[in-house]
């Protein structure tokens, strides 16, 4: 390659630093970032010292296209989130892999649809229907407690700490099979995994290096896995009706599922079920709060409470990325991606790509069509999405009848974090019935 087609194509570092740094995800200016790379640069190149050169997939379109083609662009050759040059050394060092754990998110063909097939009819729409009743008493005993907090508080509440973060979590640790006086942990072991570049959530709160980035994160997994081995061998010896009998039993190829995969299944269910739809969740009441004239309609007309769900999911994107690799050379975006190449889905610019969504940036719960790709698209389109869209909307059915008023009362805070973010604090005041 040129050195003038090298330099079109690379995207400026200062812009290129916005998207490796977790502070950036927790101030919006990622989304300033996403903005000029659609204008500008929408398939362009990241070149930083610390990490190997990878390609930002920033249109919508260009998403699709690459999530399509399973053949020509992998999940499991590099990293499937971004990693810089050290903890990728470190990484392959302890497993001898790109990826700390390989669960679907980590696998390609033959062995993806193997694997998925295992619990895709748990999460169809016929199937998580029986567990509407169920989640509607988790809801509202969820609000229930959200209004005795706020009554004892002069109204106010954190809506992340008293509802976004145990609803979800009690509804697929309950679906799960893990016990009630266990979720605290889980919620710790995905906070530490989703977020240890965050001070507050990270097992370890100062600057790490590399070797012992990687080390803690290796010790988060190693904690998963020692907890579902005994949740294992009590399925293996006392079958029971829960997702969690289903994996402990589960053969592939007629063998037991191997072992480092089946910790990584469980992780894949306890940690991408709940924090995910903890955030959209969130950013569905913060959007409200903000916009008094929406929150009145959506009470006014129930019906709207679906489109609010897809909104929130699009809005918020909680999974910003996931890294793919070209298994050969391609053209994509009117540029020569090589057999090898790395590439950033950016999920959360292709939300707000304003070929796509009119006035992207505003939160509209009437918005139709809302084709937003926060859960994927294609043979990895995400599992648990019938789930988190049927948890969001009979939470927001049970809350917005009795939310009398809803307004913000301090600056939100979010995750520092590169990979899966959204609010860590939202403190609103309430008037409820």
């Amino acid at each position: 390659m040129g050195a003038a087609a090298q330099a079109e194509e690379t995207i400026p570092a200062h812009v290129a630093t916005a998207l490796v740094d977790a502070a950036c995800y927790a101030d919006h200016r990622i989304h300033d970032a996403y903005r000029w790379l659609r204008a500008n640069n929408p398939l362009g190149r990241v070149r930083l010292e610390a990490f190997d050169p990878f390609w930002v997939v920033t249109r919508h379109a260009d998403i699709l296209s690459i999530s399509r083609q399973n053949d020509l662009f992998h999940n499991a050759d590099r990293a499937t989130t971004l990693t810089n040059k050290a903890v990728l050394e470190r990484v392959h060092k302890i497993t001898g892999q790109p990826n700390l754990v390989r669960s679907l998110v980590q696998m390609d063909a033959p062995d993806h649809p193997k694997y998925r097939a295992l619990t895709q009819g748990w999460f169809m729409p016929a199937n998580i229907a029986r567990f509407e009743p169920r989640i509607r008493e988790i809801a509202r005993a969820t609000v229930d407690r959200m209004a005795a907090k706020a009554a004892a508080n002069g109204g106010v509440c954190d809506f992340v700490e008293d509802v976004a973060l145990g609803y979800p979590l009690h509804v697929i640790m309950e679906i799960l099979g893990v016990p009630e006086e266990d979720e605290p942990r889980m919620l710790k072991l995905t906070q530490e995994l989703f977020g240890p570049q965050d001070p507050d959530t990270a097992r370890v709160r100062e600057a790490l290096s590399a070797e012992l980035f990687a080390a803690m994160l290796q010790a988060v997994v190693a904690d998963f896995a020692a907890y579902f081995q005994r949740i294992t061998e009590d399925r293996k010896a006392n079958p029971r009706e829960d997702l969690a009998t289903v994996i402990a039993n589960a053969k592939i190829n007629g063998e037991d599922m191997p072992l480092h995969d089946r910790t990584s299944y469980y992780m894949i269910v306890a940690t991408a079920g709940h924090d995910t739809t903890s955030s959209s969740t969130a950013g569905a009441i913060w959007a409200l709060a903000e916009d008094p004239e929406q929150f009145a309609r959506v009470k006014a007309e129930p019906g709207l409470i679906p489109g609010l769900v897809d909104e929130a999911i699009r809005w918020m994107t909680p999974v910003k990325h996931f890294m793919r690799s070209a298994t050969a050379d391609t053209e994509l975006g009117g540029r020569h991606i090589a057999r090898g190449d790395w590439l950033m889905l950016c999920y959360a610019s292709g939300n707000r790509d304003e070929a796509v969504f009119d006035e992207p940036d505003a939160f509209r719960c009437d918005r139709k069509p809302n084709r937003h790709v926060a859960f994927g698209y294609g043979a990895h389109l995400c599992l648990g999405q019938h789930l988190a869209r049927l948890e969001m909307r009979i939470l927001f059915e049970e809350l917005l009848q009795r939310l009398s008023s809803l307004a913000p009362v301090g600056p939100v805070k979010m995750t520092q974090a590169t990979f899966v973010n959204g609010p860590k604090k939202l403190p609103i005041r309430v008037e409820m019935s």
